[in-house]
Parts: structure tokens; sequence; C-alpha cells
């Protein structure tokens, strides 16, 4: 079997999971709900998964993990678990958008691809793709957190909508006729794809730096919210 071993982990949402990828083959994957059980299972299924799939640590090639957008607490859990395991092990560490993943997903739609998860506040995180012939989907436009109604109001030619969001907002964007919603049990984010994604990222040398590298929050958590708002009440006192 071709292709690089890569390790992948998915915790942007609440359906976190795992997987082991070698080239385009999938080896072994495994999905662990809900969000809170992230933080104290993601490292012992890990363990699991590898032994089930009979791989030891110098075979594998790299590390990736989903940046975001997603749940904040989901995201952290999922970079600080990948940082630690490519340090511990000095494997080269892979980040993917989480978006990148979840289009990817949706590679047999014709249309223009609009993957969408819930980003809680009346709110959505979407960005825009197209499927070329034989290729993953390009990238269109960048993050954006925008209202549902907002966003399917921008929809001017026929798309595809996909992921958790269309769970939650799946009525307001049936409302335009060039929406084309896909089941949300086949489009929700996984590590199968943040994986295929990896090795591709690998082979070219974007890799990421584990003393550096953020999550991609694309808008500011309720924290940094309140502490802006505190600091701008001291400033003005």
């Amino acid at each position: 079997m071709d292709g690089l071993l890569i390790l992948s982990l998915e915790t942007s949402t609440g359906c976190g999971s795992i997987a082991l990828t070698k080239g385009t083959e999938l080896l072994a994957e495994a999905t662990v709900l809900p969000v809170r059980t992230h933080s104290r299972r993601l490292l012992g299924t890990v363990s699991w998964l590898m032994q089930a799939a009979g791989v030891d640590w110098p075979e594998v090639d790299g590390i990736a993990v989903s940046l975001g957008p997603g749940s904040f607490t989901g995201l952290r859990i999922g970079l600080a678990a990948a940082k630690g395991l490519a340090m511990a092990a000095d494997i080269p560490l892979i980040g993917v958008e989480t978006l990148d993943a979840l289009a990817l997903s949706c590679t047999g739609a014709m249309e223009r691809i609009c993957p969408v998860l819930d980003a809680r506040k009346q709110e959505v995180y979407a960005a825009l793709y197209q499927v070329e012939s034989n290729t993953y989907p390009v990238r269109l436009s960048d993050d954006q957190a925008l209202g549902p109604e907002l966003l399917a109001e921008s929809i001017d030619r026929p798309t595809v909508m996909a992921g958790p969001g269309v769970s939650v907002y799946g009525e307001v964007f049936e409302k335009n006729s060039l929406i084309r919603l896909l089941p949300v049990a086949l489009t929700r984010p996984r590590a199968l794809y943040v994986g295929l994604l990896a090795e591709r990222l690998l082979k070219t040398g974007r890799l990421l730096d584990p003393a550096t590298v953020r999550p991609k929050y694309v808008r500011a958590s309720e924290a940094e919210i309140l502490f802006r708002r505190r600091k701008s009440k001291r400033e003005k006192n």
C-alpha cells in the first residue's frame, strides 16, 4: 500500500474522531461522542486505534489535526493533544482547516459546495468551494461567521450545502431553490478527510510549528470578548 501514514484528530464539533490513513486508504477510524469526552478519551482512543490497526509510532509519517473553525473547547483539546503527540514522538505536525476537510466529503457533487458548521449565537461558519475534474475541492472564499439567512440570500447559483449547520438551519437554507442539502449523517467532520488532505500538505512540506500554532477561531471567543469589554471600560474610566 503506497502513501504516507497519517494519524489524524478531528475535534471541531461534538462528534470527534481519530483516523489512520495511508495514502488514499483508510486503515482505521473511531468516533467519540460527546465533546466533553474529548479530553478524557482522546489519547486513550489513539492508543487503542493504533493497536487495533497494528501500527507503531515509528511507522507514522505525520500527525494531522483539524484547525477550525469550530468548537473553541474542542479545537483547543485536539490541537493540544496533536502537539503533544508530535513533540513526544518527533513526528511532523500538519494542520488542516475544518471546512476544507468538510468540503472533501462532498466531492461527488457537480455544483458549488458550501460546508456549514453551527457557530452558535444564530450564526454559521461557512466557505465556498468548487470541485474540478479529478481534483480535491478548490477554495473560492475565506471562512466566514454569519447569519444563516444572510448566507442563504448570498447563494446565487446551484450550490450543495452540507455539514452540521444544515441540521440546525436546514429550514432557512431550503427557502433558496438554488441550494441542495445533503444528509447531515453523511457529511459530518471526520478525521478521515483531515488525513487525506494532510498527506498532500506533508508531501509539499507545509508543516506546523508545535510551539506557535493556534486554532483558527474566525471570531473571538466569549472570554476574549469579555476581556475586551472590561479593558474598554477601564480605559474609559
